[in-house]
């Protein structure tokens, strides 16, 4: 359908007059006459009855006028819409899957924020990426990393384990404790380390590859085992004590590469955030 047939409609609808809206579309009386003539005969439906003073209105055209200001709108708008995208400033993000979901949060609405045009995309931690929001072990020797928050590790278990009521667990009481490793959790093998250096060791019953994993393990009642409050956010069935000893921790933060020039959303956020870690402090 041609869309000036549309836009005559709109006028003599409005204008309830031909003449009137020949002379506000710029066209002569034949023109709207014709196209008004071509429309009804498109639609197969009368949308006016002339007469000397103008036209009434049909209830076909009172059904139609919405109908054509909103195609109209949509027509008008795609100009905008397509120099909004052209302006817009895409930023691909692969994040850490086991890490605090409200902190994340409160990244990504930094970064929302204070970068109104940005076209935010996350991707899987190993995916190509213009940086990863990870751990600062995973940082490459071609990377920065910008530390943004903290977690830190406490013992989970349910709440009817013999070492639920403690304030705080001494390493020695671990001894002989059911408990479920992380194999890539320093956490883990800093307290194993310790155990046996006084001769003692927990009771490895199961392992996982994250910490998402350990937590449901623990939920299973398979045993005991450390982890990041990040990951414990939704864990309310499980109780978490420290462990007395030495503060064990993961930092998080944003990798992005140190020896090419960054894309604009990239160098946006990047001050973002680091004006975000600046005030956590």
């Amino acid at each position: 359908m041609d869309l000036r047939l549309l836009r005559f409609f709109v006028a003599v609808y409005e204008e309830k007059n031909i003449t009137l809206a020949a002379e506000r579309c710029f066209v002569s009386q034949p023109s709207i006459s014709n196209a008004i003539k071509q429309l009804e005969a498109e639609l197969n439906t009368p949308l006016f009855v002339r007469h000397k003073k103008g036209v009434d209105l049909t209830d076909e055209a009172h059904y139609l006028y919405p109908l054509a200001i909103r195609l109209l709108g949509d027509i008008n708008r795609l100009p905008q819409l397509f120099q909004q995208r052209t302006e817009c400033l895409p930023l691909k993000l692969a994040n850490f899957p086991d890490l605090s979901q409200s902190q994340l949060a409160r990244v990504l609405a930094q970064l929302k924020q204070q970068i109104p045009n940005l076209l935010l995309e996350l991707v899987d931690h190993d995916a190509p990426a213009d940086a990863r929001l990870t751990l600062d072990m995973f940082k490459a020797e071609d990377e920065i990393f910008l530390p943004l928050w903290d977690e830190d590790y406490v013992l989970c278990m349910p709440p009817d384990h013999p070492l639920a009521s403690m304030e705080k667990v001494p390493p020695e009481q671990l001894h002989q404790h059911d408990f479920i490793e992380c194999p890539p959790c320093e956490a883990h093998q800093q307290t194993i380390g310790l155990l046996a250096c006084d001769g003692l060791a927990v009771n490895l019953v199961a392992k996982a590859e994250h910490k998402t994993q350990v937590m449901h393990l623990v939920q299973a009642g398979l045993g005991i085992s450390f982890l990041p409050t990040g990951v414990l956010e939704t864990a309310n069935q499980l109780v978490t004590v420290p462990l007395d000893g030495p503060r064990m921790f993961r930092r998080l933060g944003l990798c992005y590469p140190s020896n090419k020039t960054l894309n604009p959303a990239l160098t946006a956020a990047v001050k973002v955030l680091s004006q975000y870690a600046v005030e956590k402090r």
